[in-house]
C-alpha cells in the first residue's frame, strides 16, 4: 500500500467516529509524527496504529506523545492529553511574567502537573522562573519528570531551580511542602461526575478521570482549596491562574473575588467561551 493511499483508507476509516474534519487532522498527526509525511512509511506499522484509531483510542496516546506550545509531550493514559486551550492560559501565565524584571526568578507552582505541559512550558520560555510542581497520581509524576528532562534537555535532579512533588492539593499537610509563591496556576478536575454521560467517549474510556472529575456536590472543590492555599502561600500582588470550563468560570471568578483575590479577570478562549480566570492577592 502506498502512503497516500493509506492516508485516505484512515480517513474514511475514522469519519463515522469522528466526522471529516478530525478525521483529517488525526490522518495528518500519524503521517507527519509516524511516519516522517510518508517517507518513512511501513505498512505493518500504519495497520497496528490505525487499528488502535479506529477502536477510538486518542493519537497521542497511540502515538505517545502530543505538541503543546510548540513542544513535543511524552503522554500515555496516567495524564491528560494537552489541548489547545490550555496553550492560551500558558500565554496567559507568560504574559504576566513579562512584567518581572528580565534578571528576576519568579517562583511558580503548577498544581496537577499531569504530563507537566503547564510549567514545563513556561520554564522553557522563561528559563529563570523558579518551577515547582505538585501531583497526586506517581505514574503523571514520572511523566512529568521524564518531560522535563527530555524538553529542557538535562535531567531534572540537575536543576537547583524545578522541584516536582507528589501530593494532594486537598491535603493541608501538603501545603507545607512549597515556600511562597510568585504564581499558582492550574487546570484542576471540574467535570462533576453527573455529567459523564457529556464527555466524549474517546476521553471517558481513556484519559485518567482522577484529573477530570469532581464530586457533584462541591465541583469548586479543587478551585476553592487552591485559592486558600495561595492565599497562604502567594506573596501579597501576586498572581492566581486557573483554567475552567465555560459553565463554572463565573463561579471560580466570584470564589476568588469573595476571597482575597482583587483584579479578578476572565479571558475567552479562541472559541469565545470563557475558559481562564485569573486573580491578584489583595496586598492587605
Amino acid at each position: 500500500m502506498k502512503p497516500e493511499s493509506a492516508r485516505t483508507l484512515l480517513i474514511e476509516q475514522l469519519c463515522p467516529r469522528y466526522g471529516e474534519g478530525e478525521a483529517r487532522a488525526i490522518a495528518r498527526i500519524v503521517f507527519e509524527d509516524a511516519f516522517d509525511h510518508g517517507r518513512a512509511f511501513e505498512e505493518p506499522k500504519f495497520e497496528a496504529i490505525s487499528s488502535r484509531l479506529i477502536a477510538g483510542e486518542p493519537v497521542q496516546y497511540v502515538l505517545g506523545e502530543a505538541d503543546f506550545f510548540g513542544l513535543k509531550f511524552k503522554v500515555n493514559p496516567a495524564v491528560l492529553i494537552p489541548r489547545q486551550e490550555t496553550e492560551e492560559l500558558v500565554a496567559w501565565v507568560l504574559e504576566y511574567l513579562k512584567t518581572f524584571s528580565p534578571i528576576a526568578a519568579p517562583s511558580l507552582l503548577d498544581i496537577g502537573l499531569g504530563s507537566g505541559c503547564i510549567g514545563i512550558s513556561l520554564k522553557k520560555k522563561r528559563p529563570n522562573v523558579q518551577l515547582f510542581g505538585l501531583e497526586k497520581s506517581p505514574e503523571a509524576l514520572a511523566i512529568a519528570t521524564e518531560n522535563a528532562s527530555r524538553i529542557l534537555n538535562i535531567p531534572i535532579s540537575q536543576y537547583p531551580n524545578i522541584q516536582f512533588l507528589q501530593g494532594d492539593i486537598l491535603n493541608r499537610s501538603d501545603w507545607a511542602l512549597f515556600p511562597q509563591l510568585d504564581v499558582v496556576v492550574s487546570n484542576p478536575p471540574y467535570i462533576p461526575h453527573s455529567e459523564k454521560n457529556l464527555v466524549p467517549e474517546h476521553v471517558m474510556n481513556h484519559e485518567p478521570a482522577l484529573a477530570l472529575f469532581v464530586d457533584d456536590l462541591d465541583d469548586l472543590l479543587f478551585y476553592r482549596t487552591i485559592a486558600d492555599f495561595s492565599m497562604e502561600k502567594l506573596r501579597p500582588g501576586a498572581a492566581l491562574f486557573f483554567e475552567c470550563n465555560e459553565f463554572n468560570a463565573p463561579k471560580v471568578a466570584n470564589m476568588m473575588r469573595e476571597k482575597r483575590f482583587s483584579m479578578v479577570e476572565t479571558r475567552q478562549d479562541l472559541s469565545g467561551a470563557d475558559r481562564m480566570v485569573k486573580g491578584i492577592l489583595d496586598l492587605n
